[in-house]
């Protein structure tokens, strides 16, 4: 059941009048697509008001607000600027923010020029923010879906997938994947992570990577949840100079293919439970993690 609330215009507007009313002249309309934690909207032509589409997101919004200021000046990209939080009023039961606005398209839109310097390019802004001490950072929770933290928590969530899908897949190369990953830990202090590395939170101007959105997954801990794209977005030449700039250890990467393994195979066995026509582009993925 979805439990994800549906907000108008009409009560955004209510709320910026209210909440900001230095900002109420300004026009306000909907994100197209919009998102699935929150409910976007842009507000003038320099910001975009994003509110939580559902209580087990809103903690992402006071993190977002604390945080991101400090990460932004040591990252080598632009990545999302709070502006201003408001809070629950005219029926919205929570805490909501506005962030400016950047431009861009992403990755699931844009042409991307250049695969090996997109490679690059978020292989740095990555090892950068892995290399950001954490210790004062939120650690892995319910408030990022556990992001940052053991990858155990999933263990019976995949197995009991891999069991659903049985001859469908190869099981036994989908355990021994999943096994390997569970059989090492993050052996260092925590570091930052941004917790939802995905195509639709990279931005690319001019076909090259320009800004890291979304940071409502952040934490703090173990950074492989962060290299899970190595094998959900690029091929295999792409995902090697990714590996080599990122520059994890084996056992990291172990994990990253866990987080991946898991990811998918959730996904495909809601996807051929449903009948869902996506499930061939997600086989794909899970044919590349298995190999």
């Amino acid at each position: 059941m979805d439990d994800r609330l549906t907000i108008s215009v009409e009560l955004v507007q209510r709320l910026i009048a209210d909440q900001f009313p230095q900002f109420s002249s300004l026009s306000i309309e909907p994100v197209v697509p919009g998102g699935w934690n929150n409910r976007s909207f842009r507000l003038g032509s320099e910001m975009i008001i994003r509110l939580p589409s559902a209580q087990r997101y809103e903690q992402q919004v006071e993190k977002e607000q604390r945080f991101l200021p400090m990460l932004a000046p040591h990252l080598p990209l632009p990545i999302t600027e709070p502006v201003g939080m408001g809070g629950a009023d005219h029926g919205y039961p929570f805490a909501w923010g506005i962030y400016r606005w950047i431009d861009g398209e992403t990755a699931l839109s844009a042409k991307v020029v250049d695969s090996e310097q997109f490679a690059i390019d978020l292989g740095n802004f990555l090892k950068t923010l892995h290399g950001l001490d954490g210790t004062d950072g939120p650690t892995a929770g319910p408030h990022n879906f556990y992001r940052g933290g053991l990858l155990a928590t999933y263990d019976e969530e995949t197995r009991t997938a891999i069991d659903m899908l049985g001859k469908s897949i190869d099981t036994h190369r989908a355990t021994t994947l999943w096994d390997q990953a569970l059989a090492s830990h993050w052996q260092k202090p925590p570091v930052w992570l941004h917790g939802d590395i995905a195509p639709g939170n990279l931005l690319f101007k001019h076909g090259r990577l320009s800004a890291v959105i979304d940071f409502g997954g952040c934490g703090t801990g173990d950074p492989a949840c962060d290299l899970a794209i190595a094998w959900t977005f690029m091929d295999a030449v792409t995902a090697t100079v990714f590996r080599a700039t990122v520059a994890h250890d084996e056992a990291t990467w172990d994990r990253a293919r866990g987080w991946a393994l898991w990811k998918t195979l959730i996904t495909l066995q809601k996807q051929v439970d449903a009948r869902e026509p996506e499930a061939a582009e997600t086989r794909t993925i899970l044919d590349r993690i298995l190999r």
